[in-house]
């Protein structure tokens, strides 16, 4: 087991009740879970599931959606628990726990306590004297009390304590630096990838400079053949004699 998971458990049975062990076993491994088949899984009523996840949501270690089931008409809740909130909490508590225990060492160490034989009374110097060293209960009277003992054990607690809380605290910056990191580093990618397109649109558009126009070759002008066409010798055999004579006596006359 974790240690957060251990001042969780710690804090959970301390408070709200061992019983709640076994159902906060079976929400961390699964999300959104019906109260009827926690009640399944436990073999206990689902009154007494309900009990425990009301006592769990008081400290807001749990929550529920409510959905309504169309074939029977009545709400059911899936409840959730969240580690991290119980784990704030039982840090928060494990915080009043140890200034609590640190303000009763410095009584300890500081003052005188008288107390009775039969461990019916205790009391600080000043209020022994109002008594006149005798029990109010018994009669006996008061005899001065060694706390060496107590003070040893109370100190002993307060560093378990302060090592725990250390380790936890410890822990939680390892994780809020790595999603820290995970954070800047996902922005960093975002940043590449806006750049990227621009830089390819940049260097399409260097490449791709329009070419200068081909100048076209002027066309030349053809000479103007004269209408007048010279008979060939092959042109001859062509005409019949009798239209070759008449273009030939009109060129004579010409």
């Amino acid at each position: 087991m974790n240690i957060l998971d251990k001042i969780t458990d710690d804090f959970i049975s301390e408070i709200i009740g061992k019983d709640v062990l076994n159902l906060l076993q079976y929400l961390r491994k699964k999300s959104n879970v019906s109260e009827f088949k926690l009640a399944e899984k436990l073999n206990i009523t689902v009154n007494q599931t309900r009990n425990m996840l009301y006592r769990l949501y008081s400290y807001s270690l749990v929550d529920f959606t409510r959905k309504k089931d169309k074939k029977k008409g009545w709400y059911i809740y899936y409840w959730d628990f969240y580690p991290d909130r119980a784990l704030n909490v039982a840090l928060t508590h494990k915080n009043k726990r140890l200034e609590i225990l640190k303000n009763l060492l410095k009584k300890e160490e500081t003052g005188q306590y008288f107390s009775c034989p039969d461990n019916d009374v205790r009391f600080l110097l000043e209020q022994a004297i109002e008594h006149g060293f005798k029990c109010p209960e018994c009669d006996k009277v008061l005899v001065q009390e060694n706390n060496t003992r107590k003070i040893q054990n109370m100190m002993r607690t307060i560093d378990e304590l302060e090592k725990e809380i250390n380790e936890v605290n410890k822990i939680l910056t390892e994780k809020r630096e790595e999603e820290l990191k995970k954070i800047e580093a996902s922005k960093k990618r975002d940043k590449r990838k806006l750049k990227k397109p621009i830089r390819r649109i940049v260097k399409k558009t260097k490449t791709k400079r329009k070419k200068p126009a081909k100048k076209k070759p002027k066309k030349t002008l053809k000479k103007k053949v004269s209408k007048r066409k010279t008979i060939s010798k092959h042109s001859k055999r062509k005409f019949p004699k009798k239209i070759f004579k008449k273009k030939a006596k009109r060129k004579l006359k010409k």
